[in-house]
């Protein structure tokens, strides 16, 4: 049978192991060699073409999607592929980030002439200070780590770990240089639930037109009943001549009408809106109406243009229908 205590033990060596890599890895960043590779990046009007072969290359892909999204424009090239015509998606504008742990991969090597010969900057991300892709890079990058995780000493594992934070470390020194912002990330993330809490604004979840709905103010409860159900959102608008706001009527609202035995029939809705009713202006972010109905315990809101005319209303399940919630 299998030990778990010895399971756990090897877990927790490894963790011990890989912490220890990154403690080492302090003195790479703290050198002339990081704050260089900071400044060729941020000087690039191109992309940064990231290279990697094998478990290098599954860390070279996390690197360029992780500088992508935060300002850098990056792209991944597979080395192997790029000497079968993935070479032409460089520029003259574009800089090389190479990652190997020996600093002796073929593959990349093989492409030195042709990077040499676009005058292409080319910084080498290794753990090896004297190998060929060190001697032949502007700036190296060391991720060298004093042993792999794997007893064997064979699978890349604290190397790895060591390369994906150093990566980390360039895109956020960089995120942070460039004055990069949440907003700026949203553009990049329109898809995700972040894009969508950035991005979205009350005119875009808001309904509108011939959906708002809204009665005047000396009509009975009836009719303005008539209304809510017609518009489905659970409360109406109550507007005056000029067409200003001047109260909500809601199905709570309704509720407490019924409870007090008042005629529907006769019963002005404007004895028994409320008045003063939270607004929302259509500028706003819609995660900051939501925000506004969770602190207020409410399910809706209208929304006013500047002179105070209703111009939509949103409830709760329009949030979630747009992905804010």
């Amino acid at each position: 049978m299998v030990d778990v205590t010895q399971l756990r033990q090897w877990g927790r060596n490894v963790i011990d192991i890989e912490r220890n890599a990154l403690d080492n890895l302090y003195q790479y960043v703290d050198s002339d060699e990081f704050s260089q590779a900071c400044k060729l990046i941020l000087n690039c009007t191109g992309k940064v073409i990231v290279m990697g072969m094998g478990k290098s290359g599954h860390i070279g892909n996390k690197i360029s999607a992780t500088l992508a999204s935060t300002g850098t424009p990056a792209f991944f090239v597979h080395p192997g592929e790029a000497s079968h015509g993935d070479l032409g998606v460089l520029s003259e504008n574009d800089i090389i980030l190479a990652i190997s742990n020996s600093g002796e991969a073929h593959e990349i090597l093989t492409l030195m002439p042709v990077i040499k010969r676009m005058g292409l900057p080319f910084i080498a991300c290794t753990g090896n200070p004297d190998s060929n892709m060190a001697k032949l890079s502007v700036v190296h990058l060391c991720i060298e780590v004093p042993e792999e995780a794997c007893p064997l000493g064979l699978a890349p594992t604290s190397s790895t770990t060591a390369t994906l934070v150093m990566g980390d470390a360039l895109a956020v020194a960089l995120l942070q240089a460039r004055g990069f912002t949440k907003d700026d990330f949203a553009l990049s993330h329109p898809g995700g639930s972040l894009g969508r809490k950035l991005l979205l604004k009350v005119s875009d979840v808001m309904h509108k037109g011939k959906e708002l709905p809204s009665v005047e103010h000396d009509i009975c409860i009836t009719e303005a009943l008539y209304e809510i159900s017609k518009k489905s959102l659970g409360m109406t608008a109550v507007v005056d001549g000029d067409n200003k706001l001047v109260g909500i009527f809601t199905d709570g609202d309704l509720r407490r009408v019924i409870d007090s035995e008042v005629n529907l029939r006769t019963t002005s809705i404007s004895d028994v809106m409320s008045k003063g009713c939270i607004t929302v202006s259509a500028d706003i972010l819609a995660a900051a109406a939501l925000k506004v109905m969770e602190d207020k315990d409410i399910n809706g809101l209208i929304v006013i243009d500047a002179e105070q005319h209703p111009i939509g209303a949103l409830n709760m399940l329009d949030m979630v229908k747009a992905g804010v919630i």
